[in-house]
């Protein structure tokens, strides 16, 4: 029967590449099913197939036959355990097509690398126990690969000669999967009756179930017609290096994520709203016309435009979404539970930023597939996210495009990955809002000014000498002739910020909004006081990566607690000792030091005038006052 199979494979056109996952609950045959399909279309080495029968003797397969899942289950964890825990990629070509399977973890624990295979995946394998029928985990995949993007499902009904090959058990499981499935929007579902193990209706129809009149399982993957969705979708090259080898070529290099693009085209990058033409897309093997998606390429700009890793070029008339905020269907990986307003690092293709889950709006109940009130995830967990981001990203929506519409998030200090993201839309009210590139940028700005733009960021307790010390700095600063503008805490949250108040989400929000006007009045040339308590180091950094290296000057004003709570010049502490005010720094809520800043003070002695010269003779050193002109140290008025 194979040799007839094969020939009749070789005889046949080539279909092209599928992509396809298998998954299910644990002990499903999922293993033993890929490396039927590989033994039976005679894909394995004669020394493998020697190991294989040695190996399966020594475990006692079945009836002394081969116990094909040894083909994929290839770690010895896996082997002694009899699961699968990593995924196991395989090629495979027939006649007609060649195919890349991701064998997945069956295992509820594994569960997100079952989620990796299924990133990528044209169709997924879902297989279920003839004898055992729609499991918890059987739901948990099948909507996993709904929230993955993968149009269709093979519901290929496993172990059929457990049952006596019945027609009416086949039947039953077929109707209860659709029934849950109902709603979620495959492209199509197709049930397949088989036997792995014994090759019944894998590569070709069974005589042992007359009454199945539909396709094998192989020959159906090598029918089955899929899209390629991104040459489809709008063109977006996420910039994964900037490539410049010598002083004569300045290149963007990466993978085309969606559509094409071609010597000509127009330009504009996301973030930055800046456009340009493509002059040439190179490669190793010479320029080329045209490139589509998937092809990794160097691309030649006509003008010089300010472009890092992590940017996205598109066609100005079909951009991403450029958003802080968006909502989120979310994974979630890690043993331990997710925490709302814990910064996670947020990784979107080349794009790496800060990113809190600000709140959930509900989570799946995993049995019944319906929305569920939460507070957290646990692992395994999904649920509907609202995600912050400390910097705008790109993105589309996952349904439009799956390689600029997923992410993960990473915990910042063990470097784990902790969930997986798949973007539902934006949560900015206006998205069809853009950057716009200006003609005067900041560098003219700064030779106008006579000097460097730059944050000085004060931070410290309550009553350590933030305000008086950058009130003495900004004055000296503007005797010099330098152009100045001071933010002060208080003053912000009697206009801009004066709907906040001192929770922690609201004092990130109240540094949020700080930081953005202090990146503008940077874009204007000026030099910015800024005097904020700003109690979070992730506040204080988000601040920092607004700007670019050298304008942001953390100043720690460092004066001990019981200093400050002795001066207490508006008596905060007094009434927060007494419970009047909640959330106060010091008292009943923390303050978490800088680590490395540009300046310390030790402000609990010393005079603050020399607390301020110490600021504008660094300010000197570091160039920021190169062509100010000089003065004395007077800081009298």
């Amino acid at each position: 029967m194979t040799s007839a199979v094969t020939a009749r494979h070789l005889a046949s056109a080539e279909k092209g590449l599928l992509r396809f996952i298998t998954c299910g609950s644990v002990d499903d045959g999922k293993s033993t099913l890929i490396g039927r399909l590989l033994y039976d279309t005679r894909l394995i080495f004669e020394d493998q197939l020697a190991s294989l029968q040695v190996e399966s003797a020594r475990r006692g397969a079945r009836g002394g036959g081969i116990d094909f899942s040894l083909l994929l289950d290839g770690l010895e964890a896996e082997r002694e355990q009899g699961i699968t825990i990593d995924v196991a990629y395989r090629f495979f070509a027939t006649g007609r097509r060649k195919f890349i399977v991701a064998d997945t973890p069956g295992h509820e624990q594994y569960t997100r690398n079952m989620a990796t295979g299924a990133s990528t995946a044209d169709l997924a394998v879902i297989l279920i126990d003839a004898r055992k029928g729609v499991l918890v985990q059987t739901r948990r995949h099948t909507f996993i690969n709904h929230l993955l993007g993968v149009p269709r499902i093979v519901l290929a009904v496993n172990k059929m000669d457990l049952v006596g090959y019945s027609q009416a058990r086949f039947e039953e499981i077929v109707a209860d999967y659709m029934a849950m499935a109902a709603g979620l929007g495959f492209k199509s579902v197709t049930p397949i009756p088989l036997s792995a193990l014994e090759g019944e209706n894998v590569i070709a129809p069974s005589a042992l179930m007359p009454w199945w009149t539909g396709e094998s399982l192989l020959g159906f993957l090598e029918e089955v017609e899929v899209e390629d969705a991104r040459l489809a979708s709008a063109m977006r090259f996420p910039v994964q290096w900037v490539n410049r080898p010598h002083l004569d070529f300045r290149g963007f290099s990466g993978t085309l994520a969606s559509g094409a693009l071609a010597p000509g085209d127009p330009v504009v990058v996301a973030r930055s709203g800046k456009t340009s033409k493509i002059r040439a897309v190179v490669t190793a093997d010479g320029d080329l016309e045209r490139a589509e998606a998937g092809d990794a390429v160097t691309l030649v700009l006509e003008h010089e435009i300010d472009i890092s890793r992590g940017d996205i070029l598109c066609a100005p008339s079909a951009r991403p979404t450029v958003a802080r905020q968006f909502l989120s269907h979310v994974l979630w990986m890690h043993e331990e539970e997710l925490q709302l307003g814990r910064p996670y690092l947020l990784k979107m293709g080349a794009q790496s930023v800060q990113a809190v889950v600000s709140a959930i709006r509900h989570r799946l109940d995993i049995n019944t597939l319906s929305p569920a009130p939460a507070e957290t995830l646990e692992l395994n967990g999904m649920g509907l996210c609202e995600i912050t981001t400390l910097q705008p990203v790109a993105f589309d929506p996952y349904r439009d495009n799956r390689e600029t519409g997923a992410f993960i998030l990473i915990d910042r200090f063990t470097h784990q990955t902790v969930a997986a993201g798949m973007v539902e839309a934006s949560l900015q009210k206006a998205t069809h809002v853009y950057s716009q590139a200006m003609d005067v940028a900041k560098p003219a700005r700064s030779v106008l000014k006579g000097h460097k733009p730059a944050v000085l960021w004060f931070t410290g307790l309550s009553g350590a000498g933030k305000s008086t010390i950058a009130s003495l700095v900004e004055r000296r600063l503007s005797l010099m002739g330098a152009h100045t503008y001071s933010l002060d805490g208080d003053n912000m949250r009697q206009g801009l910020n004066k709907d906040l108040g001192f929770s922690d989400a609201d004092r990130v929000e109240n540094i949020r909004r700080i930081g953005e006007v202090a990146r503008l009045f940077v874009d204007a040339g000026l030099i910015v006081t800024a005097s904020f308590i700003s109690p979070f180091r992730a506040e204080r950094d988000m601040v920092r990566s607004l700007l670019e290296p050298g304008e942001f000057i953390e100043i720690f004003v460092d004066t001990p607690l019981s200093v400050a709570e002795q001066r207490d010049p508006k008596g905060l502490y007094r009434r927060a000792r007494t419970g009047e005010i909640g959330n106060f720094t010091g008292i009943s809520s923390p303050y978490e030091p800088p680590v490395d800043p540009e300046i310390r003070l030790l402000a609990g002695e010393g005079d603050p005038a020399v607390h301020a010269a110490t600021v504008v003779e660094y300010l000197k050193m570091a160039g920021v006052l190169a062509r100010a002109e000089d003065a004395p140290l007077d800081f009298s008025i």
